[in-house]
């Protein structure tokens, strides 16, 4: 397992992470052998970031993980998350203290090691959309109030919404991470994309995530499934999942999908799902990246592939002249 530094909070994670959501549902809707199976072959191999959140679930995902953690005894790093509801927008500290503590009631545990805003941030912040003032002005400080209790040691976000709202949280000095829509439908947050490129632009997030010393925690490496290639869902998996930062729609993200299939026909890698998977880690600016999984089955396959290490950079210009004909296609 390759390990990498988490931005400036000292944690080396390695570069493969353990998903524990709600699209692959493994820890959500998996039997409890099978649950602890899994976790039993990412400790093996060396793996040491456990990602949950409420939401995957409604709590289970969270239960399920500290069950194991507490049987194991496990030395890993845990992050979880909260998200907020419109009307949390009255009083934003006393929602951010209540989830917290209730999440470490489900986890068993009196601390989280990351701690993660899980809304959207935009510049309108209508609905449960959050502002980058509110982010800063109200949601940060009740995080910080949460580190000072000691009941989490760093804080972070997931980086949906605006790209300008969410590199003005990045480069504020205020979080210690940020979780990162990156995959190979769309790679913007680790470079720039042509023109007309059908998929929201996050303008190099990755990279200024690096510059400003913020951990990367890399989301939706199989676009909820659809770098997968097929449209057959194992019955543990969740229904096609609204996709972010890629189309418009689940159909479209896996009709292109399919047309990277000669990354496997021209022999760069045996299947999709590994292309997919080994595709993010070829950034520095990554520190870790999560799969979901529905099986044991599944992870065994997504761990061989991650420990593979990185697309080779010929299979990385290949991709790059499959997805140049998607410039000027509908989002």
């Amino acid at each position: 397992m390759e390990y990498r530094t988490f931005g400036r909070t000292g944690l080396k994670l390695g570069v493969l992470g353990f998903g524990c959501g709600a699209v692959g549902g493994l820890m959500v809707r998996g039997t409890p052998a099978d649950q602890d199976r899994a976790v039993g072959m990412a400790l093996d191999a060396g793996i040491n970031y456990f990602d949950t959140a409420p939401q995957y679930g409604m709590g289970e995902s969270e239960k399920n993980l500290g069950r194991i953690l507490n049987a194991r005894k496990m030395d890993v790093v845990v992050g979880t998350k909260v998200r907020l509801a419109p009307e949390d927008k009255s009083n934003i500290a006393a929602a951010i203290a209540a989830q917290m503590d209730a999440s470490l009631t489900r986890l068993a545990q009196d601390h989280v090691e990351l701690y993660q805003f899980h809304n959207a941030i935009t510049e309108a912040g209508n609905g449960a959309d959050y502002t980058p003032r509110q982010v800063l002005e109200e949601v940060i400080p009740a995080f910080q109030k949460l580190q000072a209790a000691g009941k989490t040691r760093f804080i972070g976000i997931t980086a949906t919404g605006d790209t300008t709202a969410l590199h003005k949280i990045v480069s504020s000095g205020k979080i210690d991470s940020a979780q990162v829509s990156y995959n190979m439908l769309n790679p913007s947050a680790g470079g720039a994309v042509p023109v007309g490129y059908p998929g929201q632009d996050y303008g190099g997030l990755l990279n200024l995530c690096q510059q400003h010393g913020v951990g990367t925690v890399g989301i939706r490496a199989l676009a909820g499934g659809a770098l997968t290639g097929t449209a057959v869902r194992h019955p543990i998996a969740s229904p096609p999942p609204e996709p972010i930062g890629s189309s418009s729609s689940y159909d479209r993200d896996l009709s292109r999908a399919q047309r990277l299939m000669p990354l496997v026909t021209e022999g760069h890698a045996p299947s999709l799902v590994e292309a997919a998977l080994r595709f993010p880690i070829a950034h520095p600016g990554l520190t870790t990246m999560l799969f979901g999984i529905a099986t044991v089955a599944e992870f065994e396959g997504g761990l061989a592939a991650g420990l593979k290490g990185p697309l080779s950079a010929a299979a990385l210009a290949r991709l790059a002249e499959l997805r140049a004909g998607f410039v000027g296609e509908a989002r």
